[in-house]
């Protein structure tokens, strides 16, 4: 039974309430100050707190920050006959969850009661993904202890209350895609959820992808088909890789956006958007607009919530969490029973600089597991971390390939992405994918690269 605790010093609005919200099912104490409700609620602490911010003892204020000490995620509900903004703002800048003005409209009050109580339910089932080492590992989880992803649990924990664009942001391998599903399935769970890779299809079929086509509308569409946005139903679409779609196709999803309705490639009929959109990227969306590579109107239609995921190097205190995960994941995907790694193997795990991030410790994993003879993985099952080379951070690696070939001749900024574009193609065998990742680009934009710097890429 959900617990409320009344803060008010008119008995008359305690005595209503406390009426009201017991025939609601709830579980009410009430207090008439604020010195009484803080004692209550240290001894009892409740799910929602509804609290006056005239007080005869304390300023509501005070007793808020006092109550968000004790508990940064109480649910505070403030009630006031002011009606001005400043007030409001207080409010909310104070950690407020709602403000409702006097009198009070019990159904305005149970509607902020229900948001709050869903809320922090949600929060619950986030604080869930915070691995600790006693846990179990789940598949599907997001793995993370330290404060920024803290902070990226609790806004999925927000987000998720809502069906607001999302724009997710980070390198290559840190597992956009997974925190993309994650609000989805605490969203609409039921519905699909589908992903789009912008930079894998054309521009001309990447239309007719999301937004379906009529038959006879181009050579080849022999029948009507229906584009993600219709197939998506009421869950999500999933755009990565949103910084390789052209600035004609940014034209076409902005409206999208803005009127919540398309018509389909040779159409004319509307079809009403009832699918979420989230997207991702590798690429700094900012300074692509600056360069007028990407739409600006656009950009902050995307950008009402942004999450950014940082790289394994500046989380290296999840690695250990990470391997465990991973490792009860494969050991179930491929039969096997390794049980971790030795200490040797370990420091270097946690000296290594992660160019590839989560997704590269994983393909690590997979392929010394599928080799490994005992349950615990050592240095010889991975020799691509074997030498001194693998062991020097991304800075020491740049300076060695920015050396000039002559003293005192600098290097230009072409040479030296050739020079790391070469150095990457041999580090990785030659694994275009691969590749793509590291270097945080897409197949296209390598393929130009490839052009530009006239570097044959043959696979023996």
């Amino acid at each position: 039974m959900p617990s409320i605790l009344v803060i008010d010093d008119d008995s008359s609005i305690r005595e209503t309430l406390d009426l009201y919200l017991t025939e609601e099912g709830y579980k009410v104490e009430t207090a008439a100050n604020g010195t009484e409700g803080l004692n209550k609620y240290v001894q009892h602490p409740a799910d929602v707190v509804i609290l006056d911010i005239r007080l005869p003892d304390v300023d509501g204020f005070a007793v808020l920050e006092d109550l968000k000490e004790e508990n940064e995620n109480v649910k505070v509900i403030m009630i006031t006959a002011y009606h001005d903004m400043e007030t409001t703002i207080t409010a909310m800048k104070g950690g407020a969850f709602d403000y409702i003005h006097k009198p009070v409209n019990v159904d305005e009050l149970d509607m902020a009661i229900k948001k709050a109580l869903k809320s922090l339910e949600m929060e619950q089932k986030i604080e869930g993904l915070l691995t600790e080492p006693s846990r179990s590992f789940r598949v599907g989880d997001i793995v993370g202890t330290g404060n920024e992803m803290r902070e990226i649990f609790k806004t999925i924990g927000i987000v998720s209350q809502s069906r607001t664009t999302v724009l997710i942001q980070g390198e290559s391998g840190t597992g956009k895609e997974l925190i993309a599903k994650v609000i989805h399935h605490n969203t609409s769970p039921d519905e699909p959820f589908i992903a789009v890779n912008c930079s894998a299809i054309v521009e001309t079929l990447l239309e007719s992808e999301l937004f379906g086509h009529e038959k006879g509308s181009f050579t080849g569409a022999i029948a009507r088909k229906l584009g993600k946005f219709e197939l998506a139903r009421y869950g999500t679409v999933f755009l990565d890789e949103i910084s390789e779609m052209s600035i004609n196709l940014q034209a076409k999803l902005l409206r999208v956006l803005q009127e919540m309705e398309f018509e389909r490639v040779g159409g004319k009929d509307k079809v009403k958007v009832s699918a979420r959109i989230m997207t991702a990227t590798n690429k700094d969306l900012k300074t692509m607009v600056k360069e007028g590579r990407f739409r600006d109107d656009l950009y902050y239609r995307l950008n009402i919530v942004a999450i950014n995921i940082p790289p394994l190097r500046s989380r290296k205190q999840d690695i250990p969490h990470l391997m465990n995960y991973l490792l009860a994941k494969i050991n179930l995907d491929l039969h096997k029973k390794v049980i971790g790694v030795s200490d040797e193997m370990m420091k270097i795990f946690m000296k290594y600089n992660w160019p590839g991030n989560v997704r590269e410790l994983e393909n690590l994993l997979v392929r010394a597991c599928v080799v490994a003879k005992g349950q615990v993985l050592s240095k010889s099952d991975f020799p691509e971390l074997g030498g001194e080379e693998a062991l020097k951070t991304q800075s020491e690696i740049m300076e060695d390939i920015a050396k000039p070939s002559l003293p005192g001749k600098l290097l230009t900024l072409d040479q030296v992405e050739e020079r790391y574009i070469i150095k990457v193609i041999r580090e990785t065998d030659k694994n275009k994918g691969e590749v793509c990742e590291i270097l945080g680009i897409s197949r296209p934009t390598f393929e130009r690269k490839l052009e530009k710097y006239g570097i044959v890429f043959e696979r023996e």
